[in-house]
């Protein structure tokens, strides 16, 4: 019997040797005779293990070989800050930062000599936004709120984590272009719809803005207010696109448009061509839906913000957009070519600043509320944003981080190893909502608490009496310069008539 067992055996393992074998020469003939790969061609079956370290090159500088202050988009000390206030495990480190303060860009907060005490210190006080132009004006608590993300590009558990969170800890979340979901509506927290190029989720059958709907969706409580989106970070001057792959049958019909068939975007709104328009636009849906109107877009320059202000105040303030939602070139939680990506857009740290200075030069500041956006992932980030004229900070990627995003750089795959980005059923069982949207609620808490913190370390009483004298900026010299010197603040060159 014992003899037999071995036969069986040798017969298995040389019959494995001939089919690897086989397989050997199949690939080596294959590699030879291809005309696409030079690597193979010249080096076949060997040829296969540059292709292999390239791919798995990103993962090893991630975790091996990369130090921490030097990984793009977000190096591992930021990452794990975001882990820290989502685990609600405090900020605090030991033996000194590594963050550098001689490098060029690096933030400088100016400490007040007597900074406030803790019987002095005020929370940062509620906004009103569209107060006397709508009929139900939009109060916003949480200085820090929940970028655009759609459900789509986000998957399902993803989405229901955000919106319980966002309402435990009184933020907003932006349903980004995708439509709104049910699961968006499940936490019952303020909602801020998006009205993408595409109008997903308000369009007619020929893709139009089906008023409507858009009257129908405004009736819902936890909808505040809406979003004209012009165009994004990751991608000014092109749609968004979301693969066939992750267009499930409910994705789809949230949307309006087929299952399993590339969803993208047109560039730009076919019934906004220029700025009139786009007044005319925020003016319709403010009366269709009687709630406020805001418009995202990223900036190019300083066209857009100063004729935007020309024609509110040719117009009248009955026209402006309630909020405007500044968007950074380095934005982007989606899928993005990566010309547009790295190439167009300003930076946040300059469209920030060139738009509030539009907005105070016309005298427009207290009549449209200002939302920085561009990695301001951090409460050190934020707080700059807020010293530069903002009046809310939104961010996606913090809140991807708060979900468990492990920056694996497959948002666009349907692969997401964290279930963050898949509409995969078993990778999405890695994503516990019950356990992930208190991660969620304690970024933003403690993202607020952090950024009134540095406000208080500058000597004033909440984060919103920053001003741009709090901050300075490393020059390449290695020295450091006031923002409020790099940016002086403009004195209002004309009131805006009603």
């Amino acid at each position: 019997m014992d003899g037999t067992m071995q036969v069986v055996r040798f017969g298995l393992g040389a019959l494995v040797a001939m089919l690897l074998f086989a397989g050997l020469v199949v690939l080596f003939v294959r590699d030879v005779t291809q005309k696409q790969h030079t690597v193979l061609r010249n080096y076949p079956l060997i040829g296969h293990f540059r292709y292999w370290l390239e791919k798995l090159g990103e993962y090893f500088r991630q975790y091996f070989f990369a130090n921490d202050r030097e990984e793009m988009p977000f190096n591992r000390a930021t990452r794990a800050w975001v882990y820290r206030l989502a685990k609600d495990e405090g900020g605090t480190i030991g033996f000194g930062s590594t963050y550098d303060l001689h490098a060029p860009g690096a933030l400088i907060f100016v400490n007040a000599p007597f900074p406030v005490l803790e019987s002095e210190r005020l929370p940062a006080p509620p906004l009103r936004i569209g107060e006397g132009y709508c009929d139900q004006p939009f109060v916003a608590t949480s200085i820090v709120n929940v970028s655009g993300m759609s459900f789509g590009a986000i998957s399902e558990p993803a989405v229901r984590a955000l919106s319980r969170g966002a309402k435990e800890a009184g933020c907003w979340l932006d349903t980004g272009e995708g439509g709104l979901s049910q699961f968006h509506l499940e936490g019952r927290c303020d909602i801020i719809m998006q009205i993408g190029t595409a109008k997903y989720g308000v369009r007619d059958a020929e893709g139009n803005l089906d008023f409507a709907r858009l009257r129908e969706i405004a009736a819902q409580e936890s909808v505040r207010a809406f979003e004209i989106k012009l165009s994004q970070g990751a991608k000014p001057g092109k749609g968004g696109l979301l693969p066939g792959a992750k267009v499930t049958p409910l994705i789809a019909a949230i949307r309006g448009i087929p299952a399993g068939k590339d969803s993208i975007s047109p560039n730009r709104h076919t019934d906004i061509a220029d700025m009139d328009q786009l007044l005319d636009a925020v003016a319709r849906i403010r009366d269709a839906t009687r709630k406020p109107v805001g418009i995202k877009t990223a900036i190019g320059g300083r066209w857009f913000a100063n004729n935007l202000c020309e024609r509110v105040l040719a117009r009248g303030l009955a026209f402006a957009p309630d909020f405007l939602v500044i968007d950074g070139g380095e934005g982007g939680s989606g899928a993005a070519p990566q010309a547009l990506a790295d190439h167009v857009g300003l930076s946040i740290d300059e469209a920030l600043p060139r738009v509030a200075d539009s907005l105070l030069a016309a005298g427009l500041r207290p009549r449209i509320r200002v939302v920085a956006s561009g990695k301001l992932i951090t409460s050190a980030r934020a707080a700059w944003a807020l010293a530069c004229g903002a009046d809310f900070v939104n961010t996606a990627r913090g809140f991807m981080f708060a979900l468990g995003c492990i920056q694996a750089l497959r948002c666009h795959t349907n692969t997401c190893p964290t279930g963050v980005t898949t509409h995969n059923a078993r990778l999405q069982r890695g994503l516990v909502v019950e356990e992930k949207y208190v991660r969620v609620a304690h970024y933003a808490m403690n993202m607020n608490k952090e950024i009134d913190m540095i406000a208080h370390s500058c000597g004033v009483r909440h984060a919103r009496e920053l001003q741009r004298r709090h901050v300075r900026l490393v020059q390449p010299s290695g020295g450091s310069i006031a923002l409020d010197v790099l940016f002086p603040v403009p004195q209002a060159v004309r009131a805006a008539g009603s």
